[in-house]
Formats: structure tokens, sequence, C-alpha cells
């Protein structure tokens, strides 16, 4: 009979602390699962869920521009953020509430409140401690500010979707998916919307020709974008406008200013350090490829470790250590980060598997692209001057499909089914040989037969 009052403690209910959580009291571990703020953490409650619904009421003033080129005799639609809002805040707390009930039909036991490590085997939430045989932080992350001045007047991704009124001017502050995602959401519902990037191109990591192609056309959806540029300070004026105040000299007025930075690991105030846990300067949790940390009885995973910042990955890392600890050893195996798909949902869409044309360069002798850009069939009648990017990168010596790239409506879609051709191994002569779908964009990805460069030159 164990000695502890748990066989898992688990410290946040997120996507990788819930799964984990559920999935071992299925097989009879004792488990605990401790949240201070809600259910289903980052990605339900002010991150890929909320966001994704925000996309969706985004794209709706172009359809309602592209409706008249197909007959339909649209007027001006107003546009209501506070229904969009309320609505918003329903549906998570539906999701909310699923995730309470499969958390206790589960049989795990869930404890509201901040849980802090008090020593290897030992959790306090509040005044009361438990003892548990292992615990797992699973606490994600949290938004990154500047230390600016004026920071106290600006937003985060945990504010923006809840404001009382909506914004008709914002300056967007970042170069990473959630700015670039943030963007198109303001723009397309209506706002006269600026990001500013302190670099020469946002979304450092991509491909560069994705990255280039993205910019070319959000500036045709009215996105002002500013690169090489940063915020100095951020005043409130009297009238409630924030005037800022750039590191060329101007400034500028607007309703609201979006931080869009990036994300540290949420592990301050958990007692990890004095338990023995080791962390990397930027606050994330070293881990081995089975989620150990530094101290045996302890484990991380998701956001916290900062490994891929990815909802499903989170999942995938939360099933493979229950299966590691509490499985056969067949089912043990370390957790493949190779071939994520990804997706950001920006306007238009990018989805991306595998290595960027730069990438593949550096790790193979011999390689082609291919690459095509047009004008999707819908927008010959819409009018719309978006085009679509599809870019497929080979290498010569196996005929392996090493990365696929899009841009373009449901590019997010598309990619998924992409990235299970290439992690089975697809080489070129297999999208060759596969029938398209027509008419379609996916289809591009079967006839694209002639390299638009090759390495070396």
């Amino acid at each position: 009979m164990s000695t502890f009052d748990f066989d898992l403690f688990v410290i946040g209910a997120g996507s990788g602390g819930v799964r984990a959580a559920r999935m071992a009291a299925a097989q009879g571990v004792r488990v605990a699962i401790v949240e201070d703020r809600y259910m289903g953490g980052t990605c339900v409650n002010v991150g890929c869920v909320p966001k994704k619904l925000y996309v969706y009421a985004s794209h709706y003033r172009e359809q309602f521009e592209e409706a008249r080129g197909f007959g339909w005799n649209t007027s001006e639609v107003p546009f209501d953020w506070e229904v969009l809002r309320e609505n918003k805040k329903n549906e998570i707390k539906r999701l909310n509430g699923i995730y309470q009930t499969l958390l206790d039909n589960s049989g795990a036991q869930i404890i509201e409140g901040r849980g802090r490590v008090i020593d290897p085997n030992t959790v306090a939430v509040g005044d009361k401690q438990y003892s548990a045989e292992r615990i797992l932080i699973a606490t994600g992350g949290w938004p990154s500010v500047p230390d600016v001045p004026g920071k106290e007047h600006v937003l985060t991704s945990n504010e923006i979707f809840d404001l009382d009124s909506f914004p008709q001017r914002v300056l967007i502050v970042g170069g990473g998916y959630i700015a670039v995602e943030f963007a198109g959401i303001f723009a397309g519902l209506g706002a006269k919307t600026t990001q500013l990037y302190r670099g020469d191109l946002f979304l450092r990591g991509f491909d560069q020709e994705v990255r280039e192609f993205v910019a070319e056309e959000m500036i045709k959806k009215h996105v002002d974008l500013r690169f090489n540029l940063n915020v100095e300070k951020v005043d409130k004026l009297e009238s409630g406008e924030l005037s800022v105040t750039l590191t060329d000299g101007t400034t500028m007025l607007t309703d609201a200013v979006l931080y869009a930075t990036g994300r540290h690991a949420n592990t301050q105030g958990l007692g990890l350090e004095d338990a023995g846990v080791s962390l990397q300067d930027n606050g994330s949790v070293i881990v081995n490829d089975y989620f150990q940390t530094s101290v045996p009885s302890i484990y991380a995973l998701g956001d916290v470790i900062d490994r891929v910042q990815l909802t499903p990955v989170a999942l995938a890392e939360g099933m493979m250590l229950v299966k590691h600890l509490y499985g056969s050893e067949e089912e043990k195996s370390a957790v493949s980060y190779d071939l994520i798909p990804t997706a950001v949902f920006s306007q238009p869409n990018i989805g991306t598997v595998g290595l960027t044309e730069e990438q593949a360069r550096d790790q193979y002798a011999e390689i082609s692209v291919y690459s095509s850009s047009f004008r999707a069939l819908k927008h010959t009648l819409s009018g719309m001057e978006e085009r679509t990017l599809m870019k497929m990168i080979v290498d010569r010596s196996t005929d392996h499909v090493v990365g696929v790239h899009m841009v373009g409506s449901e590019a997010g879609e598309i990619i998924q089914g992409i990235a299970v051709a290439l992690k089975a191994g697809a080489t070129k002569a297999t999208f060759d040989q596969t029938i398209g779908v027509h008419p379609t964009a996916a289809e591009e990805f079967v006839t694209m037969r002639t390299p638009t460069r090759t390495y070396p030159q």
C-alpha cells in the first residue's frame, strides 16, 4: 500500500496536464490535478480556440465583398464586437465544462488553487499539503512584455479577446505567429491596424519565400507593416487614446496596443528551484527524453519545457509520459519532434511541415525546389487580388520530399494530409503518381513537375 496521498500529482490543467491526468487515472493511477485559473489552459481559454473563432469572424467582411462577384448584392454590414465576444465566452464556458467532466469521469481528483512544490514528493495548495509519488509540472507559458515605459497601458493575448469595446485603431507589436494572426483579425474586423516588428521581416524561422509572400498579401489586406522599428514608450492621454513613441522618433495615436512579443515558461512561484529542479535561463524546465527533470520524482511537459509550443505536441507528450510511467515495455518510446505540421492562421493562412528551403540547403548536398504562385479560381470572380503560394522541397539523392509549405485559403487543413504523406516517407515520385482533385488549389501539390530552382546551381 502506497504511503503517498496520490501516485501522480499534476500541476496545471492545460492540454498536456489534462491528457496525462486522464490517461493515468483511466489505468487506475491515483491522480490529482490542480489549477488556479481555468480548465483547458491557454489553448482553450486565451489561445488557439478563441483565436480561431475570431479568425473566422474576421473573414466575413472580405467574404461579403467577394460575394458581389458571384451575384450577391450585399450592402455594408455592421460588425457587433459585443456579440462576438459574448458568444466566444459562452463557447469557452462550454469547453471548460467538458474538460471538468472528462476529468471527473476519469477518476482524477480536481483541486482548485495554485500548486507549489515543497519538496520532491510534496505539493502545497493554499495551506494544505499533499504527498505524491510523482509530480508533473504542466503550467504552460505566459505572455512576455518588455520593460518599456508605459507597459501598464498595453495588452497581451490574455486580455485582447475580452475588450469592453472594439478598438478602431490597433498597434500590434511583435513578429511571431500570434502577432501576425491578430493583425489579420483586427484588420479583417475593420480596425486600422499597424504591425510593428524590430527585425527586417516577421515570422523568423519560417521559410524565407513564405515570409516575403505573406507580407505582400497582408499589405493587400490593409495591414500597415513596419519593420526595423520598435516602441520607445506608451503614454495614455486624457482622451483615453494611447500615444506611442517609436524608436525612429515619430509618434502615433491608437486605441489599443497589443504586445505579442513571445511567451515564457510559467514557472514563477512554483518552488521548483528550491526543490532542486534545474531550469533554463529563460525559466523553462530542463527534462530528458522522458520528461524527467533533475529531480527523479518530478516531471514536466508542454510549453513549460519550451521545446515545441503547440497544443498537439503537449498532448503527445502527455500520452507518451503516461505510457512510459505506467505502460508496458512495448509502449515506451520517446516523442518524435520531426515533421510536426503547423499552421499560422494569418490572412491568408500558412501551412508548413518539414524543412524550410534554407534548412534543406544546409542539410542536403543537392535539393530541388518546386514553387508555384497563382490566383485561386474563386478570385477570378470575387475580384480579390489574393494569391496562393505552394512550395515543395526535395532531396535529390533520395527523391524524398523534405519540406512542404503553403500560403492560401485552408492551408492548415491541407497541410495535415501532406504531413501524413511526409511522415510515411513520400517521395516526389509518390506525389507525381497521385491523381489530383480538380478543381482545387491542393491539386497543385501533385502537378508541379519542373523545379523552380536547384542547389547547387
